[in-house]
């Protein structure tokens, strides 16, 4: 038998051992249903043997492993000397008391497989790589790390993963994961890191694997606290859904900021619904997303908090207990110093009102039990309405945007009058129950709910595009990982909301976390050579200082084409994709895509044509996709079409940068049509 059909046997070995997991996962859950115990302890134990029979049945049907190891005999090698390690995306179970079949990627072996190299060998001998066509394992291909080989990416295995066509959603990189991407998979969960990554890096991949590896690594602390990933609309979300699930974690919440606060603005919701929802215009937009708001909204908040004026006095069968003015202003203004947030506050001056009046009680005898508390509580609460009111989140806002006195004290010095109205509601509600909420309202009502009580928090939280979030939207992201770490990726030359980031250091204040290290990815993977060079002569006419792509790839295709024709050159251009593999997209300004898919679908009629919408990933499995500039941000697809670069630039205040976005959307054949002149910065020619 040859080394071929050795690792093809030993294959089959491993996916016998899988199902014989499931077996023992799923007898485990029929023996665990009669384990005496407690009650808790068995709903416990059940959920946990039901939820690891529930994993490995619904195992992703990808090969078992992707690399292998042979430790040599030398020191370097420590305990691990003489052995051999297969990697796979989950761990593999031997016999019993035999060694696993699989390590998984995350454990700490693994990290040898992806940071050995012929200067530091880590004790390996031999690092071999698999290649397969779906189930079927196709070859391998070694590296003797101990006679100075070192492949690294150059590996032809390697390349042909990172180039295989785009079909379906994001796939996982764990069988090319490069040593700078790995050193920020496994950075350490209290670190912070933030990852500038030009165009094809593998940022998003790198943070969705460290999700993994942390959840790995952190099992416990993690299961309590939770994961967060926020991404930048459904699309995106749809695109990278696959990924974690085959890495072997489900347990992470995965949504966009605006859903975010759609679910936990629970009273505003119901306004915010399709047709409803209030639209904010550029102008006001801009400044509700700004972070004075924060300030504006705390002065609003704690305006409601106001000096005791006279005693309060309570009565108590034949006594009456009083707490003199002096002493209320006392426990209002040293509440008020503490900084607590304001419903906490709000409790404890209640609470010293209350004890204020035990202590006189108790000086006379009185026996002070829960029904004598809860009843004082009642009799101090309607004190409290008056000097420290309760309030609703919806109030505050309500009360900012549509009483302009009410704006005017709380903005005072901080907004200017313009500012002020452009914010302001023409014609404000007749109570905040029936206020129209916009998405930059959303975040507003955040803000304040975050200054009554803190919000639930992440043990960690992964932002992707974050280049894009606003001063207003960092400080939402801050509230849930006050006390957890975060991960950030983005690309500033890819910021394109008004608001968008310049600076990275800045955006990481906003998000609490300064002394985040910031570290920049500058090798593309997915976008080959000749797209890279293309949009890096954008980079010299937007307004961001970051390094120009390094494409791993010295292929793809790139064509620039005049046409007087956009509608049929567009269609030509597809006709023409269709003939090679993988995905399509056709990328345009938003007015013009109902046009050119109607032209698609009635130029090829035997051709499944979708399109993106903002509210929806997709309307339906299809090969060519049609979709708006706007959408476009973290997708990729084997060949792009762009449909008049110009449109997509004058659409929008950064449309340059959106335009950057658009073609580093390409990972094999870029087509960019106009019938327009090109935008300042592009190439009339695709070759220089």
């Amino acid at each position: 038998m040859n080394g071929l059909d050795e690792e093809k046997a030993y294959a089959e070995r491993c996916d016998e051992a899988l199902r014989a997991m499931l077996d023992g996962a799923r007898l485990n859950v029929v023996i665990g249903e009669q384990v005496a115990g407690d009650r808790y302890s068995a709903e416990r134990l059940g959920r946990h043997l039901k939820s690891l029979a529930k994993e490995l049945a619904e195992e992703p049907g990808g090969p078992p492993f992707f690399g292998r190891l042979d430790f040599g005999s030398d020191a370097d090698a420590g305990d691990h000397r003489g052995r051999r390690y297969y990697m796979g995306r989950r761990h593999i179970s031997g016999g019993p008391g035999e060694p696993p079949m699989v390590i998984d990627w995350r454990a700490p072996v693994a990290r040898a497989f992806y940071r050995a190299g012929a200067g530091a060998t880590h004790g390996i001998a031999v690092r071999r790589r698999f290649g397969w066509a779906e189930r079927e394992l196709t070859g391998y291909e070694d590296e003797h790390l101990d006679r100075g080989e070192d492949v690294g990416a150059a590996s032809r295995i390697v390349a042909a993963e990172i180039e295989r066509p785009r079909v379906g959603p994001m796939r996982d990189i764990v069988a090319t994961i490069q040593p700078e991407q790995d050193e920020l998979v496994r950075a350490e969960l209290e670190e912070s890191i933030c990852v500038q990554g030009a165009p094809g890096t593998g940022k998003t991949a790198v943070g969705l694997h460290r999700a993994a590896y942390l959840l790995y690594a952190h099992r416990q602390r993690l299961s309590r606290s939770g994961v967060l990933v926020l991404g930048p609309n459904p699309a995106f979300l749809h695109y990278i859904s696959a990924v974690l699930p085959v890495l072997g974690e489900v347990d992470v919440a995965q949504t966009t900021m605006e859903r975010l606060l759609a679910r936990e603005a629970a009273p505003a919701r119901a306004r915010t619904g399709a047709g409803e929802a209030q639209k904010d215009d550029v102008a006001a937009a801009a400044v509700k997303h700004d972070v004075r708001m924060a300030t504006v909204l705390r002065r609003a908040l704690y305006a409601r908090v106001r000096r005791p004026e006279g005693p309060v006095t309570v009565t108590d069968g034949s006594y009456r207990w009083r707490v003199p003015e002096e002493e209320l202003r006392r426990i209002v203004d040293d509440t008020r110093r503490e900084a607590a947030p304001y419903a906490v506050g709000r409790e404890r001056v209640i609470a010293r009102v209350v004890s204020a009046l035990g202590r006189q009680a108790e000086a006379r005898g009185r026996n002070l039990d829960g029904v004598w508390t809860r009843r004082t509580s009642r009799a101090a609460t309607p004190f409290v309405d008056a000097v420290w009111p309760d309030v609703r989140p919806e109030e505050v806002v309500a009360e900012v945007l549509g009483d302009p006195e009410a704006l005017a004290r709380a903005a005072d010095g901080v907004l200017t009058p313009e500012e002020q109205a452009a914010i302001r509601w023409a014609r404000p509600p007749r109570t905040y129950r029936s206020a129209r909420w916009s998405a930059a309202d959303l975040v507003l009502l955040d803000e304040v709910a975050g200054l009554l009580r803190r919000a639930p928090g992440y043990g960690h939280v992964i932002v992707d595009e974050a280049q894009d979030l606003s001063a207003m939207q960092c400080r939402v992201i801050a509230r849930r990982s006050e006390y957890g770490s975060i991960t950030v990726l983005g690309d500033l030359a890819q910021g394109t909301t008004p608001w968008a980031a310049r600076d990275w250091r800045d955006l990481l204040a906003h998000l609490g976390k300064p002394e985040a290290r910031v570290i920049a990815l500058t090798t593309g993977f997915r976008v080959p050579g000749a797209v890279a060079r293309l949009a890096n002569h954008l980079l010299d006419v937007l307004d961001v200082d970051v390094p120009p792509t390094r494409s791993f790839r010295a292929d793809g295709r790139v064509r620039v084409t005049r046409t007087p024709d956009l509608p049929r050159a567009t269609l030509d251009a597809v006709g023409e994709a269709l003939r090679h593999d993988g995905s399509i997209a056709v990328i345009a300004p938003a007015g013009a895509v109902d046009a050119l898919t109607a032209g698609l679908r009635e130029g090829l009629p035997g051709e499944a044509v979708g399109t993106l919408t903002p509210g929806e990933p997709t309307d339906g499995p299809a090969r060519v996709t049609v979709l708006p500039a706007s959408l476009a941000k973290g997708l990729e697809y084997d060949h792009v079409i762009v449909a008049e670069p110009a449109d997509i630039v004058e659409g929008e205040e950064r449309g340059l940068n959106r335009l950057y976005v658009v073609l580093t959307r390409a990972v094999s054949r870029l087509d960019v049509l106009h019938a327009r002149p090109l935008p300042a910065g592009f190439p009339e020619r695709a070759d220089r």
